[in-house]
């Protein structure tokens, strides 16, 4: 397939940070973390970065889902990692052979319909930087769905490999790891030719003074809030409250009743962070829709939209794909591979949300604890 993504831009900062390579490694191929592919892809592109929400897709631009992969590239065909399961690891393991396999393609195709409703994809495309011995090899693959009626079952000589194939691609399924690889096969490319500098070191130092004029990156502040109950020592979704609001009794409740937590722990340590309880704020979904929304309740414990169905159309409806009625579920999470919301200060009163993946909540609300536990 013709290669959608390129320019001079592109090009030449990939020239540019391969040339560095002797910062990192003394092998022939350049080096190139996978987390700088992504970021000069998205300037490159003016692309949106998802790279660190755990997405199905690493970028977004004009309704194009991306996945960015970068791999040393020793034939023309590569096994590379697409996604990780260990949410629902226990579950998968049950299984054996083509159920294992469906369940898995199951379980991707999920995620991905997921992430097509979030960003608002209309199409999707692999993108890869492939390395080798003084040539960076880009090219794309179609990013498909696994077809689910043409799974087909590959010989493994590992018992804790489970290899199947589609119309289309070949899959491979490491049951210890929880993770499926795809095969990413070369078709039309562009060959990128690298200059390694011998002595990075010295160059960077005769820069420094350029360097350090630079002024700092601008950063903004940001909470994560759990999309499930905090009083719940098994991170359970409560059955009456939060994503469950319309559930609860008292009086009549439309579907649409719903709300995110903000727990007393987000709001000790960041008490500014949001506007004063019903004081209305803009909050920008991915798809650049903007609702109205307000820090309301008791001990301003819930964060919601007016009117409050927006928030559920968005989170209920097109991420979590569940049907008037039908109660969230920490299983449902864990099976979308996503717990928890990010929410953005972009500027007074402006501030954007978006999902993020299981253990994120932990993560930010006690780094050392989620780190030990893992």
């Amino acid at each position: 397939m013709a290669i959608k993504f390129e320019n001079r831009e592109y090009t030449e900062l990939l020239k540019i940070i391969s040339a560095l390579s002797r910062l990192f490694s003394e092998g022939k191929a350049p080096y190139m973390n996978y987390r700088i592919a992504e970021n000069i892809f998205c300037r490159a592109f003016g692309a949106k970065n998802l790279a660190r929400k755990d997405s199905s897709y690493d970028a977004t631009i004009d309704e194009i889902g991306v996945g960015l992969k970068t791999f040393l590239l020793k034939s023309d065909n590569s096994l590379e990692k697409v996604a990780e399961f260990n949410s629902i690891s226990s579950t998968l393991r049950e299984l054996k052979g083509k159920k294992l396999a469906i369940e898995v393609a199951k379980a991707r195709n999920s995620r991905i319909n997921s992430a097509l409703r979030l960003y608002n994809v209309k199409e999707a495309i692999y993108h890869c930087v492939g390395r080798k011995d003084g040539v960076l090899e880009v090219f794309e693959n179609d990013y498909l769905k696994v077809d689910l009626g043409n799974i087909k079952m590959l010989k493994s000589t590992n018992s804790n490999i489970v290899k199947f194939e589609d119309q289309h691609y070949e899959y491979s399924y490491n049951i210890s790891k929880s993770t499926l690889y795809k095969r990413f096969t070369v078709g039309e490319s562009s060959k990128i030719e690298i200059e390694i500098v011998d002595d990075p070191f010295e160059l960077l130092l005769n820069l420094k003074d350029d360097l350090f004029k630079k002024e700092e990156a601008e950063s903004f502040d940001y909470v994560v809030l759990p999309l499930y109950s905090t009083q719940s020592k098994s991170r359970e979704v409560a059955e009456k409250s939060g994503l469950n609001q319309w559930n609860a009794g008292g009086r009549q409740r439309d579907y649409g009743e719903v709300y995110i937590p903000n727990p007393a722990d987000i709001r000790n340590k960041y008490p500014d962070f949001f506007p004063s309880r019903d004081t209305p704020f803009k909050l920008e979904i991915p798809t650049g829709e903007i609702f109205e929304a307000k820090i309301c309740q008791q001990d301003s414990k819930a964060l919601m939209t007016n009117p409050n169905k927006a928030l559920s159309e968005w989170l209920l409806r097109t991420i979590l794909n569940l049907k008037e009625g039908k109660l969230a579920t920490r299983e449902h999470l864990d099976y979308l591979g996503v717990d928890s919301v990010i929410v953005t200060k972009k500027e007074k009163d402006y501030y954007t949300i978006d999902v993020m993946p299981v253990g994120s909540y932990e993560k930010f609300i006690d780094p050392e604890r989620s780190i030990q536990a893992t």
